[in-house]
């Protein structure tokens, strides 16, 4: 699953989207770039809601990737 927060996110609304992933014990990983930091989140996210995760304060877009078998 990737998280892309909005140009406008501050700390406190990254840290906010961080710990909810981290307290449902998944792992995560940032990426920071000129415009956009985009989280990564691993682990079976099938049991993470998007609608609860895209309506946190400066979250953009949430996108589920899904795997091929």
């Amino acid at each position: 699953m990737l998280i892309i927060m909005k140009k406008s996110a501050d700390e406190s609304a990254l840290d906010q989207v961080k710990e909810y992933l981290i307290t449902k014990n998944f792992d995560i990983h940032q990426s920071t770039g000129a415009n956009r930091i985009i989280i990564g989140v691993i682990g079976d996210t099938d049991t993470l809601d998007i609608g609860t995760i895209e309506s946190m304060p400066g979250v953009l877009q949430v996108i589920r990737i899904t795997r091929e078998e």
